[in-house]
């Protein structure tokens, strides 16, 4: 990364009104971009990331906690591109998959990190219809639609806001406009990461409309608690709050109905390896060459239920996920194929990598029957789902 300037805000000892900021640069930060307090226990790094093909400048923001949580997110699609947490020896690493330039960011790749929108999954042939009116949205993963086409908010610069504390926040703002990928309405998008001193990651999405429009925003890490890269995720033990899943068609598409999870390999009420069914014979997992599916949420305290939690146990590392959202797809890393290179040398092979998407339904807009993804103006989308990381020893 060719970092320009980095400034790390932190606690003043030395004055009650003044903010402490040390700069390892003699290059001046924008006050309007960053804030800090002076008590902050958790600080943000900000530095440079290059600048785009189209000369745009990328910025990225480390929140960093006191108890060796470290996050990094650049302003192109609002990507974590390294999230460092500590194993049961107390050492941290990085659990995420990504790059380490934004030149690589830029080209074709499966999301990694990244912000998803307008509308996160696919839709069927792109196609929707509102109040009588048909949409065409373009065509990414024919015959469909999927996480909001080849320009969609993962490939789009945002504006930036940081303030440190007693927690870190990023607050990021994209404004998508009208027709943008064919989706009606200019949508005001916000996204706020929030990093806590008990190793929580929140992600708050926020959106308006001037038009009535559909919004699904979500969040595309891959994970891999062991913080090995060149090892699978099949050893990974997963749990997810579902009895039913969303089944789909040859093409990914939901069938409109649900099914039942109970005597399948979809079944994760229980804690289970990931690799333990994921070969199994069985329609939708050829469907989706392993597990890439949405589960139907039980969630009685939406934001409070613990709806899913991954366990690695030869690191200790676990994460535990909250959310308000009806549903969660969860991805294997089925079509990551050996052809995209790690930063310390190697590529990301098969199946290295799990993602865990928080979300309405795929296909919403054209199934009667799924929870509605209609956003109408003077309405305010709002959604939160929430990364909690610990060990067990």
């Amino acid at each position: 990364m060719n970092v320009l300037k980095r400034c790390i805000f932190g606690i003043s000892l030395m004055s009650l009104a003044a903010v402490s900021v040390q700069c390892k640069s003699d290059k001046k930060m924008d006050a309007t971009t960053v804030s800090s307090d002076e008590k902050a226990t958790v600080t943000i790094e900000k530095s440079s990331y290059g600048k785009t093909a189209k000369g745009e400048q990328v910025d990225s923001y480390k929140l960093k906690n006191q108890n060796g949580m470290e996050v990094d997110i650049i302003t192109f699609g609002g990507r974590i591109t390294d999230l460092k947490v500590p194993n049961k020896e107390g050492v941290s690493e990085n659990v995420v998959i990504g790059f380490d330039n934004l030149a690589q960011y830029e080209k074709e790749n499966p999301f990694f990190g990244a912000l998803i929108g307008r509308y996160g999954n696919r839709i069927a042939k792109g196609k929707f219809t509102l109040d009588e009116k048909e949409y065409q949205l373009a065509i990414n993963n024919a015959p469909n639609a999927l996480h909001g086409g080849p320009q969609g908010f993962f490939n789009v610069v945002w504006k930036a806001e940081a303030k440190s504390g007693d927690t870190a926040t990023l607050k990021l703002s994209y404004l998508s406009k009208d027709m943008e990928e064919g989706y009606p309405g200019n949508l005001q998008v916000f996204v706020t990461y929030t990093l806590t001193n008990d190793n929580q990651l929140e992600v708050l999405y926020e959106a308006t409309t001037d038009k009535k429009t559909v919004v699904n925003l979500t969040q595309h890490s891959y994970f891999n608690l062991s913080g090995d890269f060149t090892k699978t995720i099949l050893d990974h033990e997963l749990t997810l709050n579902a009895d039913k899943i969303v089944p789909v068609d040859a093409t990914l598409i939901p069938t409109g109905k649900l099914d039942d999870v109970a005597n399948t390999p979809f079944d994760f009420r229980t804690p289970k390896l990931i690799g333990k069914d994921i070969d199994a014979k069985n329609e939708q997992l050829e469907r989706g060459k392993g597990y890439d599916h949405c589960w139907v949420l039980n969630n009685p305290e939406k934001g409070k239920t613990i709806i899913a939690k991954v366990y690695h146990a030869a690191s200790g590392r676990v994460m535990e996920m909250t959310t308000d959202e009806p549903g969660i797809q969860f991805y294997s890393g089925n079509f990551l194929d050996g052809t995209l290179p790690m930063p310390k040398g190697g590529t990301f092979a098969h199946r290295t990598g799990l993602c865990l998407e928080t979300e309405h339904y795929p296909d919403a807009p054209n199934q009667k029957n799924f929870p509605t993804t209609v956003l109408n103006p003077g309405e305010n989308y709002k959604t939160k789902t929430t990364f909690k990381f610990s060990v067990k020893k």
